[in-house]
C-alpha cells in the first residue's frame, strides 16, 4: 500500500492559540516543527523553528481556508 504524500502549512507567527487548537482538534492534521531559513532585512541566513500543520493536500487546503477565515474574524 502506497502512503499518501503529506504537506506542511506554516502557521504564521501571531496566529492565536485558540485558532491553532481548533484546527488541531477539528481537522485531520498534526502540529510539527519546521526549521525555516529567513530571507528578509538583516536576518538573511538565520533559521527559525516555526510551527506547521501537516496533513494530506486536501486537508491542508481546507485548513488554510479555515485559518485565514478565522484570522479575518479575529482581526475585525
Amino acid at each position: 500500500m502506497e502512503e499518501e504524500e503529506l504537506f506542511d502549512l506554516i502557521i504564521p507567527p501571531g496566529v492565536p492559540r485558540t485558532i491553532i487548537r481548533d484546527i488541531a482538534t477539528n481537522f485531520d492534521v498534526e502540529i510539527v516543527n519546521r526549521r525555516e531559513p529567513l530571507y528578509f532585512a538583516n536576518m538573511e541566513g538565520d533559521e527559525r523553528d516555526l510551527l506547521a500543520f501537516r496533513g494530506t493536500k486536501d486537508e491542508i487546503v481546507r485548513v488554510e481556508a479555515y485559518m485565514f477565515e478565522e484570522l479575518k474574524k479575529f482581526i475585525n
